[in-house]
């Protein structure tokens, strides 16, 4: 089994790498999705992140495709076992409003329950920030889902220190439920969403950190390397603003300590991003089983000191 790290103080438990949801009822469906949760479940995976709004921005879909498809894998395996489901609010407009309005955050939790079959969602995010509600507001909402049995953990993504810092403040005066997981960007090629004052923020009060976009969209899986490669997938398109002298810094290293470890760009670049402090496990996805192998290697690969400075160092090179 691979090494479990504990998400902050939640009693929640991940190894170092947690399954993306994104592409599935969208870039993975049917069996072939199916054989990707089958196979991260048989590996030692223990989370899988998702979100309502999955996949809302693809032509013909409503929001709840990943959902659906994750609680049709639940039911056909007999329940959830060991497998932790976190999920997100915020983004997909619906009943009760459009983010963290209180009214909005209880129907869509009811929706996401229904989707994914199940009676509690162990991680329940506020996918972003939402200044025009209330923040006592919002967390009493949480809250009450959480004494109510329907979430066992709360989590934050894309906030920033100072409004995280003021969520954890009003949970603390009022007693409510507090965030225990912070989800934001994170990898070699972004690291001012996570360092300095939010990592302190994170690691001074115990939150578990589990970072995005960990191969940054691809860019570090090293298939990119040059603007003939960015029709290489959907995602092509967003590669440009890595295509330059730091980013090809950042692959060289990659190539150099893959080579060292027996392993592949994209798995030395989640390790380095699980490797950083406060890091529970970075959220990667895969299209299909042969992505989803590749990910696997990375739950055990452990760097060096030496490794992880070179990395730190190409990551630090002016663009």
């Amino acid at each position: 089994m691979p090494e479990m790290r504990e998400i902050g103080r939640t009693g929640l438990f991940t190894p170092r790498l947690v399954l993306g949801g994104n592409v599935f009822g969208w870039t993975a469906s049917g069996e072939a999705a199916f054989r990707i949760l089958d196979r991260f479940a048989e590996a030692g995976g223990r989370m899988i992140d998702t979100a309502d709004v999955y996949s809302a921005w693809a032509p013909g879909h409503r929001g709840g495709e990943s959902e659906s498809l994750i609680g049709e894998w639940l039911r056909r395996r007999g329940g959830k076992g060991e497998m932790l489901i976190a999920t997100k609010v915020g983004m997909l407009p619906g009943e009760g409003g459009e983010k963290l309005e209180p009214a909005r955050i209880a129907a869509a939790a009811e929706a996401s329950l229904n989707r994914l079959g199940v009676e509690t969602i162990d991680l329940y995010y506020a996918h972003q920030d939402d200044p025009a509600t209330p923040m006592e507001a919002s967390l009493a909402a949480f809250d009450r889902l959480v004494r109510d049995g329907k979430v066992r953990a709360l989590g934050a993504s894309n906030f920033t220190a100072e409004r995280l810092s003021k969520a954890l403040a009003v949970s603390e005066k009022e007693g409510y439920a507090a965030y225990g997981a912070l989800q934001n960007e994170y990898h070699l090629m972004a690291r001012g969403g996570y360092d300095g004052a939010l990592q302190r923020l994170c690691m001074e009060r115990g939150l578990g950190v589990l970072p995005y976009y960990g191969l940054a969209s691809g860019f570090l899986t090293g298939k990119y390397r040059s603007a003939a490669d960015q029709g290489q997938s959907i995602r092509g398109d967003r590669m440009g603003k890595y295509l330059n002298r730091r980013g090809f810094a950042v692959l060289d290293t990659l190539d150099a300590v893959a080579a060292e470890a027996g392993a592949t760009p994209a798995q030395v670049a989640l390790a380095w991003v699980a490797a950083q402090p406060g890091i529970t496990a970075p959220i990667s996805s895969a299209r299909t089983p042969e992505q989803l192998e590749e990910l696997i290697g990375a739950m055990t690969l452990d760097l060096s000191p030496d490794q992880l400075a070179r990395l730190d160092a190409a990551s630090r090179t002016e663009p």
